[in-house]
């Protein structure tokens, strides 16, 4: 029996003009943004920095997975704001390792949860939160190939 797999495919376009300092615009398909630097890191300021957009996307597909999880059980889940802060923490069981500048990305995802929910409910969602596919991908292993493209 052969073995079939899906794979979907999501093209990002992302360019940096020298001229432009940081300021890089990202395109996918009809969509497009600004991602920069802050002033004191020598950008523009002109749109997030990069770790703001990956924030951004862990927070929203956390509010988009949990918006999708109340429905389908027809919980009156009225809206989800997730504040979400990122910080590098140095390695805590690594204090005697050779490195002493390791440090781990943490998350810290912070949900408000409108909605006349029980607390049974509410301690539900929280679960399912770690279930978001953008969770999935950072917590997972992960490859990265990068090409020189002609």
């Amino acid at each position: 029996m052969a073995s079939s797999t899906s794979a979907t495919i999501t093209e990002v376009n992302v360019r940096l003009d020298n001229e432009n300092g940081f300021t890089t615009t990202v395109q996918s398909g009809p969509h497009q943004l600004l991602s920069d630097e802050p002033e004191d890191a020598g950008g523009k300021n002109l749109g997030m920095a990069p770790y703001q957009l990956l924030g951004s996307a862990l927070g929203s597909c956390t509010a988009m997975t949990l918006h999708i999880y109340a429905r389908h059980k027809q919980w009156p889940l009225h809206s989800v704001t997730v504040r979400l802060q990122h910080q590098k923490k140095h390695v805590e069981d690594c204090k005697d390792c050779d490195n002493p500048k390791a440090r781990l990305d943490h998350f810290d995802l912070f949900l408000h949860l409108e909605g006349p929910l029980s607390e049974d409910k509410k301690a539900r969602l929280k679960e399912i939160a770690y279930k978001c596919p953008v969770h999935k991908t950072l917590t997972n292993k992960n490859v990265i190939n990068i090409q020189i493209e002609q």
